[in-house]
């Protein structure tokens, strides 16, 4: 990490850490005082959308159905297949508070984000004690994309989006195995709402 005066924050991202296990052990030892953001959405659209990107790569691969399950008929999930496993959040959220408190985690809600881009910053801008300076104004909807996007800044001549692999059309899954992977994705829900104190209203 770069050097950091006492006045600036320094900020890094990469989706693997919160699902990778050394992770927290080796930022906590580079750093107690770390504050950690985490991004969340619905399990099940989260999994089917790793599984469109995928798709996107390798045209050649199993279907949804037969990678998420053991047996579809059973209702037994594959929890080694990773688009499955990933969506556990409460798993790898309980290695994280080994090294940190939860007041030093702050998750935001992938579904509000779109949905109200500049709240969700508000709260990210609270959570690291910046003045509230991101607001409504920022941001436009992107029709194409189905995402907001940020206004062009001055030193550019462009808008900010997200990358071509964001807001691609997802894959059409069976109803039936989204409502099987919900039921499975509800305990695991359940316990990550009452260990971070706040519902996503993902059921």
């Amino acid at each position: 990490m770069p050097r950091t005066l006492d006045s600036q924050i320094t900020l890094e991202k990469t989706p693997s850490y919160f699902v990778t296990r050394e992770a927290p052990r080796r930022i906590s030892s580079m750093s107690h005082q770390t504050k950690l953001i985490v991004v969340v959405r619905n399990p099940v659209t989260r999994a089917i959308s790793d599984y469109t990107q995928t798709l996107s790569k390798k045209p050649n691969l199993p279907t949804f159905e037969e990678l998420a399950f053991k047996n579809k008929s059973l209702g037994i999930v594959d929890t080694t297949w990773n688009a499955i496993r990933i969506g556990m959040y409460i798993i790898h959220l309980e290695n994280w508070l080994q090294y940190f408190r939860p007041s030093q985690i702050h998750f935001v809600s992938g579904e509000r984000l779109i949905t109200d881009p500049a709240g969700e910053m508000g709260r990210v801008q609270d959570f690291l004690g910046l003045k509230r300076i991101i607001s409504d104004k920022h941001f436009y909807f992107n029709r194409t994309k189905g995402f907001p996007c940020l206004k062009k800044p001055e030193s550019s001549s462009q808008p900010r989006c997200l990358g071509k692999s964001k807001g691609r059309t997802h894959v059409q899954i069976d109803p039936e195995v989204i409502e099987q992977l919900q039921e499975f994705y509800r305990p695991f829900n359940i316990k990550f709402y009452e260990t971070v104190g706040q519902d996503f209203k993902w059921d």
